[in-house]
């Protein structure tokens, strides 16, 4: 096992303690949220094998599920961002993306949030939409969505900006 696939093992168990012993027992004002376990989705390989990373990514959502009481509606967040990321990838980093040489730390400041907007947002209305999964409560998803989003985007970024890998 090299050091690049511990770091992501310890980064998996890491999110998912403090997304289940932390963050779950936020829930302020019952819109804000935050759910910092994608970024594991958000920081995996660039050419990580797909199916591995579809199953990772279930895996995942799976234990947020199971911590909390949540009866699936991570899991089918997780797989359905792990599926999308590398469309969410070749629309913000373009080329780069194409020739995987994208490393997140190393791009500019714009083209990292863009990037996590995207993937949070998306991550979140397929959350809250499958969670409270009534078209009659559309403006409680949407709160839910905004500012549990606003939230995550914030931690995330301050995540990515602190935890910083100097990748040569």
């Amino acid at each position: 096992m090299n050091k690049d696939t511990l770091l992501h093992i310890v980064r998996f168990i890491i999110l998912i303690l403090l997304q289940v012993i932390i963050l779950n027992h936020i829930n302020f004002l019952g819109y804000l949220n935050p759910y910092i376990y994608i970024i594991f989705i958000l920081l995996a390989p660039i050419n990580i094998n797909r199916s591995l990373f579809l199953t990772i990514s279930f895996i995942l959502g799976l234990i947020i599920d199971m911590f909390g009481d949540s009866g699936g509606v991570h899991a089918a967040a997780s797989t359905i961002i792990a599926f999308f990321r590398p469309i969410a990838l070749r629309s913000v980093f373009g080329l780069s993306y194409e020739f995987q040489t994208v490393k997140l730390s190393n791009v500019k400041f714009g083209e990292r949030f863009l990037y996590v907007i995207i993937m949070v947002l998306t991550h979140h209305i397929v959350l809250f939409s499958l969670e409270i999964f009534n078209f009659s409560h559309i403006l409680l998803i949407t709160k839910k969505v905004l500012f549990s989003s606003i939230f995550t985007i914030v931690i995330t970024m301050l995540a990515l900006v602190l935890f910083r890998r100097n990748d040569s």
